[in-house]
């Protein structure tokens, strides 16, 4: 699977005004590049100038110092009261979707043996911790999607970091999405308009590789696998170790490429 590599930075200075109109028609084929990926394949590879790998880097090394405590104290941000939604969720929580879908275990079976994907038999071997990015309503029928988020204690600059790292994000998913929409011949809002004061996570996510070495299936070890999505759209940005990689009905495809101020956006479809 060829994902293309969208730049972001020409779409950017045509919102703020610095594009010329002969780079119109350049623009509304850069739109059509984003729908169609995220149409065709529903995955697409970004390119935004206003994020850095020292940022990146940056928001890994909080999360590696927090992720390296011991259990005990990382269950300290636990509130399963909240449906985990906010804090930590401790390894063992989650379960794949793989184990409990008759349908995906059957399009599993269905699969060229070469390219289905190992499958774990128990629950995942990751921590995750939700924190909430962006403004909240002021009125929610849905308060554990807005509750006030948990700070872990000795970590100063965990608040700045996460919000700082969390609006960057949501910054290049609004305007992929405006992008997607102008793409598929939409109003320019059309995705974002759904998006404001959403419940917008960021859940950086980790897990102990010496502990779980017996998780190892062949040369992998599946940390953990297929899960419900119920974002509009997911951004992963760029890890310290391989592994990410991209799965449709029929075929495991290679694993998305690390580079530099990339972001890997898939859509949800289930």
């Amino acid at each position: 699977m060829d994902l293309p590599v969208v730049d972001l930075a020409p779409y950017l200075r045509a919102a703020a005004g610095d594009a010329a109109p002969a780079g119109e028609e350049e623009l509304r084929a850069l739109c059509a590049t984003v729908s169609a990926s995220l149409q065709d394949t529903g995955a697409l590879l970004v390119m935004d100038p206003r994020c850095s790998a020292v940022d990146n880097d940056h928001f890994l090394d909080v999360v590696e110092r927090y992720f390296a405590r011991s259990a005990d104290t990382k269950r300290l941000q636990e509130r399963p009261h909240l449906h985990y939604q906010v804090g930590v969720t401790p390894e063992g929580v989650e379960v794949p979707r793989s184990l409990v879908d008759k349908n995906m275990q059957e399009k599993i079976r269905c699969m060229p043996e070469e390219f289905q994907p190992a499958t774990p038999k128990g629950p995942d071997a990751k921590w995750r911790y939700m924190w909430r990015v962006g403004p909240r309503p002021a009125n929610t029928r849905f308060k554990e999607l807005n509750s006030e988020p948990v700070i872990p204690e000795g970590l100063p600059e965990w608040k700045e970091t996460m919000d700082s790292w969390g609006s960057k994000m949501i910054s290049a998913i609004e305007v992929v999405a405006e992008m997607a929409a102008i793409g598929f011949g939409l109003s320019k809002d059309a995705f974002t308009s759904l998006m404001k004061e959403g419940p917008h996570l960021l859940a950086p996510t980790g897990s102990d590789l010496q502990r779980h070495r017996s998780r190892a299936i062949g040369h992998c070890m599946v940390l953990f696998l297929c899960h419900c999505m119920p974002s509009i759209q997911t951004s992963t940005s760029d890890a310290r170790a391989d592994g990410l990689g991209i799965n449709d009905d029929f075929v495991l495809h290679e694993d998305v490429p690390k580079l530099d101020q990339y972001f890997f956006l898939y859509v949800s479809t289930s």
